[in-house]
């Protein structure tokens, strides 16, 4: 069963045997407005938690998607190149970036669980 950690600038990384794959919540998405490019990490590529891995633009602003964890990029969601507006339509399913295989599952103590998040997101309201 997977389990989903986020941060407090809205990623969240949904954890299933020692591989995380990650976006943006439903709450980013919204703040974003309409997503019209992603760019994605290079399979390969090892990402540090809290750094820059992916970047979304929007009608409104461009932003860095900072890894949840740190890891190896193993799979790209490359559905977004062609359809980034999938990041609006299904962000924490279909509207993922990036898959990594975690490097310290550790790391993952530092975020939110789902009940956090929802307090967090309350409180910017």
């Amino acid at each position: 069963m997977p389990t989903t950690f986020y941060t407090k600038e809205h990623e969240f990384i949904r954890v299933e045997d020692g591989s995380g794959m990650v976006g943006i919540t439903d709450y980013a998405q919204g703040q974003l407005g309409d997503v019209v490019f992603v760019e994605l990490p290079l399979i390969g590529r090892v990402v540090t938690q809290g750094a820059e891995a992916a970047v979304v633009e929007s009608v409104k602003a461009a932003s860095g998607i900072n890894a949840p964890a740190s890891g190896e990029v193993i799979e790209v969601n490359n559905a977004l190149e062609e359809t980034p507006a999938i990041v609006n339509e299904d962000p924490l399913d279909k509207g993922w970036f990036f898959k990594i295989r975690l490097r310290d599952a550790t790391e993952l103590d530092s975020l939110m669980d789902e009940d956090a998040y929802q307090d967090y997101v309350k409180s910017l309201e």
